[in-house]
């Protein structure tokens, strides 16, 4: 499955998901990943697929086809979290779909991020105040339900709400995430 645009990705791998009885969808499995190394999960991690499997896929294995079309998010979500100019883009329904459809999916984005950081950051201690708030933030919006009518005002809304999201995420990655390598340790210490 060739992820062209993490829109397209939303749809394709959903659909992938539900062909194999899988309850998550796409912006979930992604809110994961991007939770797992928001969380400090190295992105050589190697047992994150079967971590994942537990979650969504009840202890089993996952099939090949989904493992391929999961692989290639999870180097997608590393891309973007790793690049220095705020690239993470969340994968969500195409912005034609009902505000509902994406609000759910928000909501579902969130939920799993909360779980995935929860797998792999157990000390809130050593957290900036900034992610502590952006966690009880999350928190909140991983509850939200409430329909949204079709209007610009509630499409606003959203779209201040997901782009929070996206740079919050980025903001927990970026303090608590295990991505810089050897290389980025070794400049710490010249300093």
């Amino acid at each position: 499955m060739g992820l062209s645009s993490l829109n397209n990705t939303f749809d394709e791998l959903s659909a992938l998901l539900d062909r194999h009885s899988i309850a998550s969808d796409a912006a979930e499995l992604q809110g994961m990943l991007t939770g797992m190394l928001a969380g400090g999960m190295p992105m050589d991690n190697k047992e994150w697929l079967g971590a994942l499997a537990d979650f969504i896929n009840q202890s089993d294995a996952l099939p090949v086809e989904v493992k391929r079309a999961v692989q290639t998010l999870f180097d997608q979500t590393c891309e973007q979290l790793k690049a220095s100019d705020f690239a993470l883009s969340l994968c969500m329904p195409d912005d034609a779909s009902p505000i509902n459809d994406r609000g759910q999916a928000l909501v579902n984005w969130v939920q799993g991020f909360m779980l995935g950081f929860g797998l792999h950051q157990a000390d809130l201690t050593r957290c900036s105040e900034d992610v502590k708030e952006a966690l009880e933030d999350f928190s909140e919006i991983a509850r939200m339900d409430e329909e949204m009518p079709e209007n610009e005002e509630s499409e606003q809304a959203l779209f201040e709400v997901m782009e929070y999201v996206r740079m919050s995420a980025m903001l927990c990655f970026n303090e608590l995430g295990a991505h810089r390598g050897p290389s980025a340790q070794a400049n710490k210490t010249l300093h």
